[in-house]
């Protein structure tokens, strides 16, 4: 078991209709672990993700950040937005504003900082994403890869307890893909609680603390990276790694 505890589900179930997308999800991730979600299309990885930001509300069982149980609606719901971030597929930026601007919003309207104040913030938080000279472009000036690593200065700009990514590679172009995951694996080293939904197993071997495998909504697998992908246990794991791993 994680030593300290800043996110916990605890027997969460959540359908579609008929589908069973989340049975009986335990997990349960440490401040400063990195975990990485992987598993077929439709496993539930992506539902998992966004129930933790309630995104998607859950049926039954429990989920708590920070020993908190999560908030129904209202300003609480936006604060554990800003403390526990997000980050998707696609970028989400708000195209009439700058990238700076972008950055900067939700500083102002959810924690209140001063306009000066969210711009330092923001242009150092782009600086750390590699991007501090685009801070007056517009997101459809840039390439896809810039917009994710926008985005995700914008997610840290609240100074999250935690981050969670849902595929945010899966909408760019290969030669982008690398520009964002380095962006995130900066972040794993500087000790960022993170959940992160992905195919990039590369990344899931090189920073994750743990591999969670999931496959048609359970969790079969939860164990280290080395262990997981040398000697996987169950034959659905195997299986989609002899899958993924022969290309």
């Amino acid at each position: 078991m994680a030593v300290d505890p800043l996110i916990e589900l605890r027997d969460v179930n959540k359908h579609f209709g008929e589908l069973h997308v989340l049975q009986d999800i335990n997990l349960t991730v440490g401040r400063g672990e990195v975990v990485v979600v992987i598993g077929p299309s439709g496993s539930g990885k992506s539902t998992l993700c966004r129930a933790v930001n309630r995104l998607e509300t859950i049926e039954s069982g429990s989920i708590l950040i920070d020993g908190k149980p999560l908030p129904e609606e209202g300003k609480g719901l936006a604060q554990l937005r800003a403390e526990v971030g997000m980050v998707f597929q696609s970028f989400n930026l708000f195209a009439h504003k700058t990238v700076l601007a972008n950055v900067s919003l939700a500083q102002l309207k959810v924690r209140k900082r001063k306009k000066e104040e969210a711009d330092r913030r923001s242009r150092e938080l782009l600086e750390r994403v590699g991007l501090a000279s685009q801070a007056d472009k517009f997101p459809a000036q840039l390439s896809g890869g810039q917009q994710q690593r926008v985005a995700i200065a914008r997610a840290l700009a609240m100074d999250p307890k935690a981050l969670l990514f849902d595929e945010p590679t899966s909408a760019l172009d290969p030669e982008m893909i690398n520009e964002v995951l380095e962006v995130m694996q900066q972040l794993a080293q500087d000790g960022m609680t993170m959940v992160v939904v992905t195919h990039e197993m590369g990344f899931a071997r090189s920073a994750a603390n743990r591999v969670v495998f999931m496959s048609d909504g359970r969790v079969v697998e939860d164990r280290t990276p080395e262990e997981f992908f040398t000697s996987p246990n169950s034959d659905r794991a195997k299986d989609f790694l002899s899958k993924i791993l022969k290309h």
